[in-house]
């Protein structure tokens, strides 16, 4: 049974007030069992760096993967890695959960995919238990995600080896930020056996954007960022061409819209042609809007996704896009002039953080939000196609040491940590 069907097998069952039965998806494996439990709630960016992580860690583990959000049309889980669907909950732009699913509720949902996380452990009892971002981050999922810790702590006659996978920078404009990181440095260090965070340390430390009054005890380690696997693939000859993308495309809106509005002046002024990005998530209704106004329009090209991105940053002479995790290591790795336009609606300060960080390394220019209107847009993109891009030279090794550092770990091996003071003011 494959992930939506075992989602639509378990609300069959648990909805309907069915106790659950044994999973029919299991494998038969010689390798030692890790579960990778991954939420993605707005956009893309953490199930593609924890897919990276999975076809790493494949090598040494027979990787479980519990996918919480919806699987987008065009994204193929790594070969050799066992997928398991949870009933798919999303996050509204207010921050309210939801059921991506259809029309179910999401309290019965969430009570669902607990007792489907509990079951699954029970059943596969992992080596290593790899959670992505908690308790840093989705302090909404606790309720499913604080039991599974509980049950690993106590499990017999041997526990599992438990880690945090965590990008580079942490949001820090949270109301409560101060109980936050107070009650995830002590989540951490009672039942983390190591956190994993996915960046250069020259780039970004931990304690830059988590300050809990109580430092860390649990080892922290720095990987390096994490990209997909892409051996074989060689630099093209960039193109006169602007590559546009917002990662998923749920909050491209913005980016879209300004972008289609310079295109034309782009084309019959400068002769500079235009790839549209729209990404998996990218409401239709937004897509459909996108297609009209680009009917007749020379120089531009529109796609509805692609399945590497990273392959046409290499073909392209400037990118304009957000500055999320993914795409920013994208950049690093494309080594190609750069505008980004960081996505900063609410609480969201970590896509703006990362982006001046880039700009201090002379990585990509940002487009401040005061001057967000179409001729700045035009000078800037024609301006960065004379700017020679300095290497940054930042560790983009993420997946592969990660996969050395926890198969080290798990045995038994001692790997020194980066920092284990981690937050200390």
């Amino acid at each position: 049974m494959g992930g939506r069907g075992l989602s639509r097998w378990f609300y069959d069952t648990l909805l309907s007030g069915s106790r659950p039965r044994k999973s029919p998806d299991i494998w038969m494996t010689a390798k030692p069992v890790l579960m990778l439990y991954c939420q993605h709630s707005l956009g893309m960016g953490h199930l593609v760096r924890s897919f990276s992580l999975a076809e790493a860690l494949s090598g040494h583990f027979h990787v479980l993967f519990l996918n919480g959000g919806p699987l987008p049309e065009g994204v193929q889980p790594p070969a050799g890695v066992e997928v398991v669907q949870l009933p798919a909950v999303g996050m509204q732009s207010g921050g309210a959960l939801i059921s991506r699913d259809g029309d179910y509720p999401v309290a019965p949902v969430l009570a669902a995919r607990r007792q489907l996380i509990l079951s699954i452990y029970q059943t596969r009892r992992p080596a290593v238990l790899l959670i992505e971002l908690f308790p840093f981050g989705r302090k909404k999922f606790a309720n499913e995600l604080l039991p599974l810790l509980k049950r690993a702590q106590r499990s017999k006659p041997v526990r599992p080896v438990v880690f945090c996978s965590l990008r580079d920078i942490l949001v820090r404009s949270r109301r409560d930020q101060q109980h936050h990181d107070d009650r995830a440095g002590w989540l951490a260090n009672r039942y983390f056996d190591g956190i994993l965070v996915h960046s250069d340390a020259v780039f970004a430390r931990l304690e830059e954007s988590f300050k809990p009054q109580r430092p860390l005890r649990v080892p922290v380690h720095y990987t390096g960022f994490v990209l997909p696997n892409r051996l074989g693939v060689e630099q093209s000859r960039r193109q006169r061409r602007v590559l546009v993308s917002a990662g998923g495309g749920r909050v491209g809106g913005p980016l879209y819209e300004l972008a289609l509005t310079a295109q034309p002046i782009l084309w019959r002024r400068h002769r500079i042609a235009m790839t549209v990005i729209g990404g998996p998530f990218l409401p239709e209704a937004d897509w459909l809007i996108i297609q009209r106004r680009a009917q007749n329009r020379p120089g531009l090209e529109l796609y509805r996704s692609v399945p590497d991105l990273g392959v046409l940053m290499r073909q392209c002479a400037v990118s304009l896009s957000q500055c999320g995790y993914n795409t920013a290591a994208e950049l690093i790795q494309s080594a190609g002039p750069a505008l980004v336009i960081p996505y900063a609606e609410g609480r969201e300060d970590e896509q703006l953080a990362r982006a001046r960080r880039l700009e201090r390394l002379g990585a990509v220019r940002i487009l401040d939000g005061d001057a967000l209107n179409c001729e700045a847009l035009v000078q800037e993109l024609v301006a960065l196609l004379e700017v020679p891009v300095t290497p940054t030279n930042l560790d983009l090794s993420g997946a592969a040491r990660t996969a050395r550092l926890v198969a080290e770990l798990a045995s038994g091996q001692s790997a020194p940590a980066d920092d284990v003071r981690a937050g200390a003011q």
